[in-house]
């Protein structure tokens, strides 16, 4: 069926406004099977009413003509029925109603009733049924106006008895007359009127509908474009587009709130993919950086291995000098392979936090002391500054230990001879504060960003800087993180680095490190 709607009458909105007509035409049918009945009903009292009026009238004319006939022309009064065993109707009374055909009755039935009317005399109220005068006139059906119909009702009225004036007059007590009017079959508009109320009430049922198709799909509309909207920018976001969004429609407080979700949605989605794309692509450098860190100290030991195996080394000095060093890439081979799988887990999450309410100085007064022989070897000064008052926060000692031992190492490895080392540890606000400062070689401002990335050793390397792995400074971020802390580096060539890293006193209990993008 949609093939042959409009383009714009397809999908939701067709349903739409189908659904608004069907509401529509139900209820006009509804309307239609109903007000027939009610219809029926409340002109059928008003015709009974009317009916019921016109009987009064015709009753009050017919009694005036009896009173007038009985009062003759200023002479004595006459009767209305003669006192003959049985009674009976004096002449007069015909003379003065008239017959079927021509008199006052036939008037009134033509002109007031409209109805075939009957009227009665009977001799006294006790006897309401003995009829001593009876006058029926008929009313043919061309009587009628246009547009009316018979009505299969009648209407009775015998108000009060009327007096006989001619015994009254002759001085003997006046007999009561009963008088009575009945008016059957009356001429009415009611058909008419419900017929006309029908025809008038299906024309405005048709320009109802004219009017509801036309509202319908304004509603279908405004209705379906918000949702129409949606479909498509979920359409485009399957389809990679990830950064469409929807603008919230302003009439609808339901639909806003569903397009915000959905945008909200959206940069969820967004922000995963773009964190997967990166992490695909940090995986893919890191692989990368692993193969040529791990390729240079293989192939050092193959060749290594190659020479002693030909025997070209005949030389025991340097043969021993070949052997001791294949010991140190063996030993940085292990050294690396230790490290990749540290920051593996510590980045993962597979590593979780040993929380203790421990003193921060014996961790810096540990990794001091296992850094002092290096620094003795090289010649470098190496000064700690801790506070005389315990300084009690929650922290993993031996994770805590790694980071300060790293950040030392590091600042030794990069001071020449005759430079000083300087760590500090102090208490703040909001918990406690590591401060390592060297007075070593630096780094360039452009460097400092990614100083914190694995395997990064700068793009102009000294040699004692590419001497490293490049995964110390990598680790220490991760498990200052853990911690829910931050770390600083600032540095100026030629005069040394400083690296701050700063505790908080919150740390949550097991903390995996937190997924950077």
């Amino acid at each position: 069926m949609t093939r042959f709607m409009p383009r714009f009458l397809t999908g939701l909105r067709a349903r739409l406004v189908v659904g608004f007509l069907a509401v529509v035409t139900i209820a006009l049918i509804l309307v239609f099977a109903t007000l027939p009945g009610l219809l029926n009903g409340y002109f059928e009292q008003q015709t009974q009413d009317d009916l019921k009026r016109r009987t009064g009238t015709v009753w009050l004319f017919v009694v005036r003509e009896l009173l007038a006939y009985q009062s003759g022309d200023g002479g004595a009064p006459r009767p209305l029925l003669q006192p003959t065993n049985p009674v009976t109707v004096a002449d007069g009374v015909s003379e003065a109603l008239g017959t079927p055909d021509s008199g006052v009755v036939r008037e009134l039935a033509q002109e007031v009733a409209q109805a075939n009317v009957t009227v009665t005399i009977a001799s006294s109220p006790e006897t309401p049924d003995d009829i001593v005068y009876e006058l029926h006139v008929p009313l043919g059906d061309e009587r009628g106006l246009d547009g009316q119909q018979r009505e299969p009702i009648s209407e009775t009225l015998s108000v009060a008895p009327v007096p006989d004036l001619f015994y009254t007059q002759a001085g003997a007590g006046a007999p009561e007359r009963v008088v009575t009017v009945e008016l059957s079959e009356p001429f009415t508009f009611r058909a008419q009127s419900i017929e006309s109320i029908i025809r008038v009430m299906a024309v405005a049922a048709i320009i109802a509908l004219i009017v509801a198709v036309i509202v319908s799909i304004f509603i279908a509309e405004r209705l379906s474009n918000p949702i129409r909207r949606l479909t498509s920018a979920a359409r485009e976001l399957s389809e990679g587009h990830l950064d469409t969004r929807v603008t919230p429609p302003s009439n609808s407080r339901e639909m806003a709130e569903l397009t915000n979700a959905f945008n909200s949605m959206a940069e969820r989605v967004q922000e995963s993919i773009e964190f997967i794309r990166r992490d695909r692509d940090r995986s893919r450098d890191f692989l990368a950086d692993v193969s040529h860190e791990l390729r240079t100290p293989i192939a050092a030991l193959r060749t290594f291995n190659e020479l002693l195996a030909e025997g070209a080394v005949e030389d025991e000095v340097t043969e021993a000098e070949f052997l001791d060093q294949s010991r140190q890439q063996i030993e940085r081979l292990d050294w690396l392979a230790t490290n990749l799988l540290e920051l593996s887990k510590l980045e993962s999450g597979l590593v979780l936090l040993d929380l203790r309410p421990d003193d921060l100085r014996a961790v810096v007064e540990n990794a001091i002391q296992q850094a002092q022989p290096s620094a003795d070897r090289k010649g470098v000064k190496l000064v700690m500054n801790v506070p005389d008052k315990p300084i009690r926060q929650r922290h993993d000692p031996q994770r805590l230990g790694q980071v300060v031992g790293n950040l030392i190492g590091n600042a030794i490895k990069f001071t020449p001879s005759g430079g000083q080392v300087d760590v500090t540890l102090t208490s703040t606000k909001k918990g406690a504060e590591l401060l390592v400062a060297d007075t070593g070689v630096g780094i360039n401002a452009a460097e400092l960003p990614f100083v914190f990335e694995r395997f990064y050793r700068g793009a102009e390397a000294n040699e004692s800087r590419a001497a490293g792995s490049g995964l110390g400074l990598s680790i220490v971020r991760s498990i200052v993180e853990m911690h829910n802390g931050r770390v600083a580096i600032t540095s100026t060539p030629g005069k040394g680095t400083q690296v701050s890293v700063a505790l908080p006193r919150d740390v949550s209990v097991s903390s995996p490190a937190p997924v950077r993008a």
